[in-house]
């Protein structure tokens, strides 16, 4: 019999509802996973308590014939996520033992379609980082190779789906922090559209590109978490759309032929390592014979991505942040002599590196004399961005392409190269700026046998469609389904 831990988040839904195995039970066994494979350094915080209570409500629900769709299924967090019943961190010392009053609206959809919460992951510090080694706890280590990085900053995140940790997993996207890590990790994940998910109880690092989506083995495992999580949250998310829910699982089967793909020619350029453009090359051949069309298109701006992006978050970053003064919450430095001092010494002793540079950068390029010449300048450039995907839907139906330009890298290997980092979302930023959905899907493995991740960008709103495109794919693949050795 399978193992419960090598079940699909779909499966294991349809064995509780029909009482093949309790919530409890299933609780219990990936707790027991978590423990066992703690070295990985997915978890920063669980609570056997808290997550055992949990599915025995989960369990009175199922006796009663409660039909929600996630009703007993255990998920884990994002710790970038406020949960009521567990710390919330943000991977930061700055917010070491913070305890949230109440559930990000996220983690409340999820806990009304019966989901179990089995604990909070490891994540880099403010969701700033591409590899996970910014937490200010402990790193996270890809499970295909320990000696490697999970991607960032949703690196717990990813790392707890991939080695069976956990079925699914929250993540949260600000330039590519659920795509990267799911392609390094060899799993699914998706980012919704800008505002299709609300934005309340996220600890905020962009407003204005954060965005929160799951991390799962498989499209369909995806669906069903997302037509959980999105939803319009107008009184309490401003920037939440006003879209009605949507059941994401009722056009997963829908034939893909004469699907327009997109393949842009500036994602294949010289920066692209061979290992992963002969996958990405292999799974658009694939889309042909499943009867979809490949179609050349340009999205010129991409190279430019990365100076935009690294000016319009670090500037919102740099105001979000400045509500951590040791105030009112969180840390709060031992010895100071008055309130000035207070700030500055809290602030340098709470925060890390990556944190510091990036308040840095976003307190520079908003400063007067500069707010024009670079924050101001770097928005235009965000919409003609924005244009260059609208020309391009013109001509396809989805955007297909390599989630970054290498396999994971050696833990330490750019951590004194910060650009280096930078330079790896090259191709996940643009549909970040651009507020687009997409999607990483695991598509074969590249060097040292590393997994690789094919990037599908859709339109907006289009969220529907891109699973159906990979719903389809992992139909004809196994990609999504092979798992590290010992896992």
């Amino acid at each position: 019999m399978t193992q419960l831990h090598d079940l699909t988040v779909a499966q294991l839904a349809a064995r509780l509802r029909a009482k093949d195995v309790s919530a409890v039970e299933t609780a219990r066994h990936f707790l027991a996973r978590g423990s066992k494979h703690a070295a990985l350094g997915a978890y920063l915080h669980v609570s056997e308590e808290v997550t055992l209570a949990q599915a025995a409500a989960a369990d009175q629900r199922l006796a009663s014939g409660d039909a929600a769709p996630l009703l007993g299924v255990p998920i884990a967090h994002k710790d970038i996520f406020v949960t009521k019943d567990f710390p919330s961190t943000a991977g930061s010392k700055m917010l070491e033992n913070y305890r949230s009053p109440f559930d990000a609206t996220a983690v409340a959809n999820l806990a009304s379609a019966g989901a179990v919460t089995l604990g909070k992951l490891n994540c880099d510090e403010f969701a700033m980082g591409s590899s996970n080694e910014n937490s200010a706890f402990k790193p996270a280590f890809n499970p295909w190779d320990s000696a490697r990085i999970p991607g960032g900053s949703s690196g717990g995140s990813a790392v707890a789906v991939a080695a069976r940790l956990a079925p699914a997993a929250t993540g949260t996207d600000t330039g590519g922090s659920i795509r990267q890590p799911a392609s390094f990790c060899g799993i699914t994940g998706i980012k919704p559209t800008y505002g299709r998910a609300s934005r309340y109880g996220m600890i905020a690092f962009a407003s204005s590109l954060d965005q929160a989506g799951p991390m799962a083995r498989t499209a369909e495992d995806c669906a069903l978490l997302l037509s959980a999580i999105c939803g319009p949250d107008p009184d309490r998310d401003s920037t939440s759309l006003d879209l009605p829910a949507e059941d994401f699982t009722r056009g997963l089967n829908d034939s893909i032929d004469g699907l327009r793909i997109g393949v842009p020619k500036e994602f294949f350029g010289e920066g692209l390592a061979p290992d992963v453009r002969s996958a990405i090359d292999a799974a658009l051949k694939l889309y042909q014979q499943l009867g979809a069309k490949l179609v050349e298109i340009s999205l010129p701006r991409t190279e430019l991505s990365i100076p935009v992006y690294y000016i319009i978050a670090p500037a919102e970053a740099s105001s979000n942040l400045s509500r951590f003064d040791g105030v009112k919450f969180g840390y709060r430095a031992k010895q100071y002599g008055d309130l000035m001092d207070m700030y500055k010494k809290t602030r340098a002793e709470g925060f890390g590196d990556e944190v510091k540079r990036r308040i840095m950068i976003g307190t520079y390029v908003l400063s007067h004399g500069y707010y024009d010449a670079y924050y101001l300048q770097a928005q235009k450039i965000r919409r003609l961005i924005a244009d260059d995907f609208q020309q391009a839907f013109k001509q396809c139906d989805v955007i297909a392409g390599p989630v970054a330009p290498t396999v994971a890298w050696k833990i330490g290997e750019r951590s004194d190269d910060p650009v280096a980092n930078y330079l790896a979302d090259v191709f996940t930023l643009p549909a970040s700026l651009a507020g687009l959905p997409g999607m990483s899907v695991p598509c074969g493995f590249g060097a040292a046998q590393m997994p690789v991740g094919l990037q599908l960008i859709g339109n907006y709103a289009a969220e529907a469609k891109l699973l159906n495109a990979a719903h389809r794919f992992q139909l004809a693949t196994d990609f999504h389904l092979r798992k590290p050795e010992g896992f």
